[in-house]
């Protein structure tokens, strides 16, 4: 349902960014694989085949996103889908959370998506259709189970920022969505999180199990879908029955 849009996916270079950009492959689009890690991103991109392209970008830098965006459009084309993936993982509670570590975590989790988002909306306003796909989390309503406060406030800033991005461009052909998943099969819970931890976690969660990348990335897929185009502003949970609304 994709074919002939051109979808960009941050942090690409880890599991659920690898997965998104093979779902979004499979669907049809051009995959842009956007990571600080340029020589992974580009294995990965080497991995897709497709067609697919990989470019090296801190998002957390302003100047670099613009270029980065701007290169794109020179090498690729106008970006149609944004799958904001990227981020880290802070555990440090309040008392134990430095200043730098605050500005690491938020400067990774949130400025890079809110800049990213600022670089590609005048084409998508130009073509009057875009997608742009949010990575929240279940900390950013649970205040954390095991994520620290850095983290859990970056999330809920994803949210906000889904709500006002949204709000601006609902009328434009543009949807803006965010995923709020909880405990993916990822490094950040199988080498972050310890033995002890990771049994709590497993505990809590009702159907005991962690979610799939290849889950996260097909609602990715969804949100990024012609059928989705009547939801904006939503936060889809992903998270095993942790939380019911």
């Amino acid at each position: 349902m994709l074919t002939g849009k051109i979808a960009l996916v941050t942090g690409a270079a880890g599991t659920m960014g690898r997965a998104a950009a093979k779902a979004l492959t499979d669907e049809g689009a051009t995959v842009v694989l956007v990571d600080i890690a340029g020589e992974a991103a580009r294995r990965c991109a080497e991995e897709l085949g497709g067609g697919s392209y990989a470019f090296e970008c801190d998002i957390g830098d302003a100047v670099m996103v613009g270029a980065t965006v701007r290169k794109i459009h020179d090498d690729v084309g106008d970006v149609d889908i944004l799958v904001n993936n990227a981020g880290v993982l802070s555990k440090h509670k309040a008392l134990d959370t430095s200043p730098e570590e605050w500005h690491r975590v938020l400067r990774a989790n949130l400025d890079g998506a809110f800049y990213l988002s600022q670089a590609v909306l005048p084409a998508m306003r130009r073509h009057r259709w875009g997608r742009i796909i949010n990575v929240s989390s279940f900390a950013a309503k649970s205040g954390g189970i095991t994520a620290g406060i850095a983290y859990s406030v970056s999330k809920g800033g994803i949210n906000s920022l889904t709500f006002s991005l949204a709000a601006e461009t609902a009328a434009e052909g543009i949807t803006v969505n965010a995923i709020a998943p909880a405990y993916v099969k990822t490094p950040m819970v199988t080498e972050q999180l310890s033995e002890d931890e990771r049994n709590r976690v497993i505990q809590k969660i009702p159907v005991h199990r962690y979610c799939e990348p290849e889950e996260f990335a097909h609602v990715v897929c969804f949100l990024a879908s012609p059928l989705s185009g009547f939801i904006t502003g939503e936060i889809v949970d992903l998270n095993g029955g942790l939380q019911f609304d």
